[in-house]
């Protein structure tokens, strides 16, 4: 039975109480959330202890789940390690690069295991095609939402373009050669609308537009290769796959078509990848027990949280003293 503390019930923490009581073999010892108001309503609704001091639900576990606002990650984080605890930490993995390496530094001497939050690796959009042979030259990447005063205390480069760095960063087998970025601050202190290019060693380019001031929601990433192109909807969960016929991947549903080019005919299939059934939050959690009790590396590491960190931040160098305020 693995022991469970949760370290911030507000919005993502409460969607992390309801998925931890799904999961078999798990025991939700408490948790910890320095706001009365919602701590009452957790501790009610959930029927959990709430524990007034963090050090004393971290004597109590064998994991930690820190759920707790950015600026709060590096202390819970630092605590739960020099306990050897687990733990479970939301994007962005760390308030700043400095943090970041030294939560490196410590999981690297420890006997613990990190995942980070990094939730759409565990889409089922991308499951239906992170298994395909993936391997882009030109990535165009839109991620819009509505305004939301909850994570502003961060830049939309860190509370939603990080998500897709992380993405990109796994697909990419190459370093990042350059960087350009421009955006503007509408709403808050920090860019709300931004868009970068990266551009990596191997030639790949990856376009990237991120907005938490759109009209409409928006999660997209389309996918160019040679003789192929991926789409990948983590909104709507839907992946759309076309190939040059020959190539196409092993699917009943595949519908195939010819069209004259310069060359002659060619042949054109098009499937949409069957898509899991998955709870996104559910399963990264699911991950991360598994990684403790099979000793296993977690498929978000604290190295993976690291590096879109460290991408993140050269975009916020990058657009720097340019961004346009209110």
């Amino acid at each position: 039975m693995l022991k469970i503390g949760v370290f911030g019930v507000g919005h993502l923490g409460k969607f992390h109480l309801n998925n931890w009581k799904e999961i078999p073999e798990v025991d939700i010892v408490g948790f910890y959330d320095p706001d009365d108001n919602t701590a009452a309503e957790v501790s009610s609704k959930y029927n959990l202890k709430r524990f007034d001091d963090a050090d004393k639900l971290l004597k109590k576990i064998d994991a930690a789940d820190i759920a707790a606002p950015t600026d709060h990650h590096y202390h819970l984080c630092e605590k739960a390690i020099k306990k050897g605890k687990h733990v479970f930490i939301e994007k962005p993995f760390a308030n700043s690069m400095e943090e970041a390496h030294a939560l490196v530094k410590l999981v690297k001497e420890s006997n613990i295991k990190l995942q980070v939050g990094h939730v759409e690796r565990f889409n089922p959009a991308f499951l239906a095609v992170k298994d395909l042979e993936l391997n882009p030259m030109f990535i165009e990447v839109h991620r819009l939402a509505q305004f939301n005063p909850r994570g502003t205390e961060v830049s939309v480069i860190l509370d939603l373009m990080i998500h897709d760095i992380d993405i990109i960063l796994s697909i990419v087998k190459s370093d990042v050669k350059s960087i350009s970025a421009s955006g503007v601050a509408v709403m808050t202190e920090t860019p709300d609308i931004a868009n970068v290019r990266i551009e990596f060693h191997n030639g790949c380019v990856a376009n990237l537009t991120s907005s938490r001031i759109s009209m409409k929601k928006m999660r997209k990433i389309r996918l160019f290769q040679k003789d192929a192109y991926i789409g990948i909807d983590f909104l709507n969960k839907k992946s759309e796959v076309i190939k040059l016929k020959g190539n196409e991947i092993d699917d009943a549903n595949v519908f195939t078509f010819d069209i004259e080019t310069i060359k002659g005919k060619k042949s054109i299939a098009i499937s949409n990848p069957p898509i899991p059934e998955v709870n996104a939050i559910k399963k990264e959690l699911e991950a991360f027990k598994n990684a403790i009790e099979k000793n296993t590396r977690t498929i978000v590491s604290e190295i993976d949280g690291m590096m879109a960190m460290d991408v993140a931040h050269q975009i916020l160098q990058k657009i720097g003293n340019n961004v346009i305020t209110r």
